[in-house]
């Protein structure tokens, strides 16, 4: 490979106290070497930023190492194989996997921390690798079927309704014949949840009363709880489930940036009182299963019946102030940083 093709890179400089800093990051610029033999060179064109990454950022046991200091930061993404000395893949062929913040990625085509795998572009457009048809998608997917186990009419609730993960659980929930509310921030975003993801309801977290949504839109209580978002509203929640209720911790975005103790819900007693269940889910246990799951709602999207919303930024130097979109609220839909052309 040419020596003229430049990588910018992203990589960890210090653990984040709190919210990420521009002081935690150090933005370099390096040759892209030459490949060896099975191995490939990709160059990204989109990233996908998600809460966890917060957590990557942290020393301590976890279901995945921490980013170590130094390391190009840990991230999702997609883009296109520039040159190949591997059969597996072809020069020009689209493929998602585990790139990091960065314009290319070179390493074996086998490389199971990676982890590549071809997407097509022909049969959705590839943002959508990053979120239904992705990662977002995949734990949206079996944290509600295979942990939540929705039976028709029961009702879902679900937090972080308008992100990549929520829209994709009620969208899911919606298609097995449950009622869905939502819960999410601001007008705009309960609007879209309701009418372009077709929702039962939505409740404004901003500007109401979670507790007095959930009464009137959740009368007869709730039956699984898919939480994003963890403190009060987490808490809350536990106050309206009903009997055998299940409810799946799929993150906490709201304590991850605390500089105290994550807060635990304090009515957890409800889970004894209701016989209920409590259970997380990381997506990485349903790895040899994804293929089912993009089968299905791709399915479900040619048909007109399932929809997304990308959030797109260009820049890979916008890297720390996108990222804390996350954390302030300010994505509508799936976050995905453009650092590359199709």
């Amino acid at each position: 490979m040419t020596t003229t093709r430049i990588n910018q890179q992203f990589r960890l400089a210090a653990r984040p106290v709190g919210t990420p800093k521009h002081s935690d990051w150090t933005f370099t610029s390096e040759p892209v070497r030459e490949i060896a033999d099975g191995e490939i060179a990709v160059q990204a064109i989109y990233l996908s930023l998600d809460p966890a990454m917060r957590g990557w950022m942290n020393e301590g046991k976890s279901y995945i190492r921490p980013v170590a200091i130094n390391e190009v930061m840990r991230a999702g993404g997609l883009g296109k194989v520039v040159e190949s000395k591997s059969p597996r893949f072809a020069v020009g062929d689209y493929v998602s996997g585990s790139i990091g913040v960065q314009n290319y990625w070179v390493g074996a085509a086998d490389d199971k921390y990676a982890g590549f795998y071809k997407v097509d572009p022909k049969l959705a457009p590839l943002p959508k690798y990053l979120n239904a048809l992705g990662m977002p998608g995949m734990t949206a997917y079996f944290g509600l079927l295979d942990v939540g186990m929705p039976k028709a009419g029961e009702t879902v609730v679900v937090s972080g309704a308008a992100g990549a993960v929520g829209q994709t659980v009620g969208q899911v929930a919606k298609q097995k014949g449950c009622r869905v509310v939502g819960i999410a921030g601001g007008k705009d975003k309960c609007d879209f949840v309701v009418n372009e993801l077709g929702f039962d309801a939505c409740i404004d977290y901003k500007n109401g009363s979670v507790k007095d949504g959930l009464k009137e839109h959740c009368p007869s209580g709730v039956d699984i709880y898919f939480d994003n978002v963890g403190g009060e509203i987490l808490d809350t929640m536990l106050t309206r489930i009903n009997m055998k209720a299940r409810i799946i911790i799929c993150g906490a975005i709201s304590q991850y940036n605390n500089t105290t103790p994550v807060k635990g819900p304090a009515n957890y007693l409800s889970l004894l009182v209701n016989r209920a269940r409590m259970e997380g889910i990381v997506v990485f246990d349903y790895a040899a299963r994804y293929g089912d799951a993009v089968k299905e709602m791709g399915a479900w999207m040619a048909q007109g019946k399932f929809h997304t919303r990308e959030d797109i930024v260009k820049g890979i130097e916008t890297f720390p102030d996108t990222l804390m979109m996350l954390f302030e609220g300010k994505n509508f839909g799936k976050l995905i940083l453009q650092v590359g052309e199709e």
